[in-house]
C-alpha cells in the first residue's frame, strides 16, 4: 500500500480551534493522546476535569484538547449522566475531530466502561454516516490484522484473548480477540471491520464510510506505517460527514502520519529530557506482572520498597489512616537517607496480598475498595511532595493515575519529555504547590522494565 502526497491538498492545518478534541476514559490513556499531538509539534492541553472558563482562558490557540475521565471504571449509567454534556463541550470548542479515547488492549464490558454505550452516545451527539473504530497503534506494539487485536510483552506479540496480562484482567478480562465483536456486544449498531485489503482501496473504503445505511461503525485495521497514513487519511479528508471517532490514541498517531505526509507536520525531531532529580517518589497500584518486574528493577537500582497495606481498604477509616501514616513515615524516612521510595499495593498478580485482598472483595464493592487505596496512594504522595518540596513524582496504574491526580488538586497536564509511548512526563497546573509538579503518569502493563529510573534521569528519546 502505498501513500501519495495530495497536491491539491491545504498548505496548512486550521487555526484558531483544535485538530482533534478527546475525552478520555482513563487518566493514563488521556495523557497519552495528549502527548502523541504534543511531541508532533502540535500544543495541546489534557484537563482532568471539566474545565472553568477561566482555566480554559489559559490555553488558547491549542491544536488538541483533551478531557481525563474514569469512564473505563463506571457504569453506562454513568455515561449516560455525564458524557453527553462533555461531547456538547468538545463540539462547542470548534474541534475538526471529537475523539472517545479508550485503552488500546480494549480494556471495557457491557456492564463496565462500556465502548458501546459511548458509541451510541456519540452517535447521537454528532449524527456520522458512521464512525471509526482505531484501536490499535504500531508505536506501542498494539496491532490489529483482520479485526483482531494483538499486544506487545517482553515476552512477545500476543492476541488479545491469549494475552498473559489483559486474559487475566481482574474487572474486564479479555475473551475476545476481535475488535467488532467484542464492541457489538455492547451495542446494537452495526460493527464491522475495514481491514487491511479493504485499506489499500483508499476511495473505497472512504465511500464505505459514507454510504453506511444509518449510523454504523468500522474498526480499522493497522500494522504500521502504510496503515496508520490510510486510516489518518480517513479521519482527516472525511471529517466533515464523521466527525466523531473511537479508539486509542492511534488516532492521534495516525492523524499525525498523514499530516506529515501532507506536508502539514514537520517530520519528527529527537526530544531531549529534562535532567535528573536525586529527589523523587513512586506509588504504584497496579497488580501487573509488568509494574512488578518494574519495581524489582528499581529496587535493584536502589530504590527502596514502601508497601502499602491495601487491606486497610477493607476495614475502617481509622485502619485506612494508620495504614496511610505508616507508608508515610516509612516513605520520609527513605528520603531522609537519600533514597527513592516506591510505594506499592501489591508486587505482580502473584503477590500473596493479592488473593488476600481478592478473597476480601467477595463480600465488598471491589471499585469502591479499589478506589479507596488509589486515594491513600494519592494522599500520601501528596504529603510527600508538601513535605519535601519533591518536583519529580511518578504514578503507575492507570486507575491509580485517576484518584491520584484528583486527590493532588492538578486541573490539567501538559507534556514535558517522552519516555515509552504513552507514559510521558508531564507538567501538572494546579492552584498551589502542586502546580508545575513533573508528573509521570503510566497504565500498570505499560513500559520498559527501568521506566521509573529513566522519569528520575529525566526522560527523553533514547539512542537506538
Amino acid at each position: 500500500m502505498q501513500h501519495e502526497v495530495n497536491a491539491n491538498a491545504p498548505s496548512s492545518l486550521p487555526e484558531g480551534r483544535p485538530l482533534v478534541a478527546w475525552i478520555g476514559d482513563d487518566f493514563t490513556g488521556a495523557a497519552a493522546t495528549m502527548e502523541v499531538l504534543a511531541f508532533a509539534g502540535l500544543k495541546s492541553v489534557l484537563f482532568l476535569a471539566e474545565p472553568t472558563a477561566s482555566q480554559l482562558a489559559q490555553f488558547k490557540d491549542v491544536s488538541g484538547l483533551g478531557i481525563a475521565t474514569m469512564a473505563r471504571t463506571r457504569a453506562p449509567e454513568w455515561m449516560d449522566e455525564h458524557l453527553p454534556r462533555m461531547f456538547r463541550a468538545l463540539a462547542a470548542s470548534g474541534a475538526e475531530l471529537v475523539h472517545y479515547k479508550v485503552c488500546s488492549t480494549l480494556d471495557s464490558s457491557v456492564s463496565t466502561g462500556s465502548i458501546g454505550r459511548a458509541l451510541n452516545i456519540g452517535v447521537e451527539a454528532f449524527a456520522p454516516r458512521s464512525v471509526p473504530i482505531i484501536v490499535a497503534a504500531p508505536e506501542m506494539r498494539r496491532y490489529q490484522a483482520f479485526g483482531n487485536l494483538f499486544a506487545g510483552t517482553l515476552q512477545g506479540v500476543f492476541r488479545l484473548d491469549r494475552h498473559p496480562v489483559m486474559s487475566r484482567h481482574p474487572v474486564t478480562p479479555m475473551t475476545e480477540a476481535d475488535v467488532a465483536r467484542h464492541i457489538g456486544t455492547q451495542t446494537d449498531l452495526s460493527v464491522d471491520c475495514l481491514d487491511i485489503e479493504a485499506l489499500a482501496d483508499r476511495k473505497g473504503a472512504a465511500a464505505r464510510l459514507s454510504a453506511a445505511d444509518g449510523p454504523a461503525a468500522y474498526t480499522l485495521d493497522q500494522i504500521g506505517p502504510a496503515e496508520e497514513a490510510a486510516a489518518g487519511a480517513l479521519l482527516w479528508q472525511g471529517r466533515a460527514e464523521n466527525r466523531f471517532v473511537i479508539g486509542s490514541q492511534g488516532v492521534e498517531y495516525a492523524l499525525v502520519r498523514h499530516w506529515r505526509h501532507e506536508g502539514l507536520v514537520e517530520p519528527p525531531q529527537p526530544i531531549r529530557g529534562i535532567g535528573r532529580v536525586e529527589e523523587m517518589a513512586v506509588v504504584s497500584g497496579s497488580v501487573s506482572p509488568v509494574a512488578a518486574d518494574q519495581i524489582a528493577w528499581s529496587i535493584k537500582d536502589g530504590f527502596t520498597s514502601v508497601r502499602f497495606d491495601a487491606m486497610a481498604a477493607c476495614g475502617s477509616p481509622d485502619d485506612l489512616g494508620a495504614a496511610e501514616n505508616a507508608a508515610l513515615d516509612a516513605a520520609l524516612n527513605v528520603l531522609d537517607k537519600g533514597s527513592v521510595p516506591l510505594i506499592y499495593s501489591a508486587a505482580g498478580p502473584d503477590d500473596p496480598g493479592v488473593k488476600q485482598l481478592e478473597a476480601a472483595l467477595a463480600e465488598r464493592n471491589a471499585a469502591d475498595v479499589n478506589a479507596k487505596i488509589g486515594q491513600a496512594l494519592g494522599r500520601i504522595l501528596r504529603h510527600l511532595v508538601e513535605a519535601r518540596n519533591l518536583r519529580r513524582v511518578v504514578v503507575s496504574g492507570g486507575d491509580t493515575s485517576g484518584h491520584v491526580c484528583t486527590e493532588l488538586g492538578i486541573y490539567a497536564l501538559s507534556a514535558l519529555a517522552p519516555t515509552i509511548p504513552g507514559a510521558s512526563i508531564c507538567r501538572a497546573h494546579a492552584e498551589g504547590p502542586m502546580d508545575g509538579l513533573q508528573l509521570a503518569l503510566k497504565g500498570g502493563q505499560m513500559g520498559s522494565t527501568d521506566y521509573f529510573n529513566w522519569v528520575r534521569d529525566g526522560g527523553g528519546v533514547r539512542a537506538t
